[in-house]
């Protein structure tokens, strides 16, 4: 059953069309995988599921209910996450503070009590509880990735949309990222992952689709994508 279901989704930025007539859905309990060259529309499609920019056309459904035009706050609070390509963590405020943020926000009327019981439980979870009351500015970027998504975990989506959580970190690091992901999944969180690491798209998504100059070209599972003429000659490689 699709928790996340979009029809004709456009948007152009003058000229370009960034994304055109894009149709998908994201079932329930999924990795879906979302790839394709720098420029071909995946963190505009992110943006346009979060309200961060207007749709010119097209519809966007959350579990039965249309988010197409409501604002980022409001489609937060609905049950969709996200991060960033670069992390936007506040500057100035420890680990702890930065998920009370999100625990806050996620929840209106939360006492306090519960909001900071609630950080305990997700610092623990992604692994930066030894690290809680470090400063933002004082920690590397594979814990800064890690501190974003506990952000996003904190206002207790269904559905998570990573946008290149994976971007700059070392093997080890992406191999501990991938079993975040994965673990996020088996929490019960739906996850849509923008990520050009091949290895973690190719190993946890259940399916992936491909866009390319704003418009889908792929749909499939890890298998059946990269065997794909089409996505080998635009995208993958030999």
């Amino acid at each position: 059953m699709p928790i996340l279901n979009a029809t004709g989704v456009s948007k152009a930025f003058g000229g370009l069309k960034a994304v055109s007539q894009v149709d998908f859905h994201v079932a329930e309990g999924e990795i879906l995988g979302l790839i394709g060259p720098n420029g071909a529309g995946k963190s505009t499609l992110f943006n346009l599921i979060s309200g961060a920019i207007p749709l010119d056309s097209g519809t966007i459904m959350f579990d039965g209910v249309k988010i197409s035009g409501k604002k980022p706050d409001k489609i937060c609070r609905l049950g969709i996450g996200r991060t960033f390509q670069t992390a936007q963590n506040f500057a100035g405020m420890s680990l702890r503070q930065n998920v009370l943020m999100g625990a806050l926000f996620g929840k209106k009327g939360q006492s306090a009590t519960q909001a900071a019981a609630d950080v305990d439980e997700i610092l623990d979870f992604v692994g930066l509880t030894e690290l809680c009351d470090k400063q933002v500015s004082d920690i590397p970027l594979a814990y800064q990735k890690r501190l974003e998504v506990a952000r996003a975990l904190a206002t207790k989506p269904r559905l998570l949309m990573l946008d290149e959580m994976m971007a700059g970190l070392n093997p080890t690091e992406v191999a501990e990222a991938m079993e975040l992901v994965e673990k996020i999944r088996n929490s019960g969180i739906t996850v849509i992952m923008i990520e050009h690491v091949m290895k973690a798209i190719m190993s946890i998504c259940d399916r992936i689709i491909v866009l390319h100059h704003g418009q889908k070209i792929a749909d499939g599972t890890p298998q059946e994508v990269s065997s794909m003429g089409t996505v080998i000659e635009v995208y993958l490689g030999q």
